[in-house]
């Protein structure tokens, strides 16, 4: 695989626009009942063999339904979620995102969101030779039958 760079977690700042749809969309997942949901998950990237990157932390990701770990706790999960949702954030550029999905791609996520809040567009990837973009009507994953009125997003 060839070397990425990207920029670190800790240089993107937060804005209010992104931290309203990350609370947002992770309650419109929980709702739909068929998904655990987690925010700022850490990702191990050790089976890629990158010597610059350790982890990559989505800001939603999707797994099968599961509840709290009780006696132990995980830092980083080995497993790659169903789904990642990444949000743009106004100090963040898409070519690290799109960077980024080739990582989430190479651990075995199945598909990816870009959301633009200032757009208001979301573009679904479930590889990295093909997407989606959604501005009206709903928002259609098809790789894991997801479908969310883009109304409800961007509210």
């Amino acid at each position: 695989m060839n070397t990425v760079l990207l920029q670190a977690d800790e240089d993107i700042m937060g804005s209010y626009n992104h931290s309203y749809l990350q609370a947002h969309l992770t309650w419109l997942f929980k709702n739909l009942g068929a998904y655990a949901v987690f925010t700022e998950l850490s990702l191990d990237t050790s089976a890629l063999q990158l010597t610059e990157i350790k982890e990559l932390k989505p800001d939603i990701c999707l797994y099968p339904p599961r509840g709290l770990m009780h006696a132990d706790d995980l830092l980083k999960m080995t497993e790659p979620p169903l789904l990642i949702i990444e949000i743009v954030s106004p100090k963040q550029n898409l070519y690290d995102l799109i960077q980024k999905f080739k990582l989430y791609f190479a651990l075995g996520v199945q598909s990816c969101w870009l959301v633009e809040p200032t757009l208001k567009v979301i573009s679904i990837y479930p590889d990295m030779q093909h997407s989606q973009s959604f501005v009206s009507g709903e928002v259609i994953d098809s790789a894991l039958n997801i479908r969310l009125p883009i109304a409800q997003i961007f509210v």
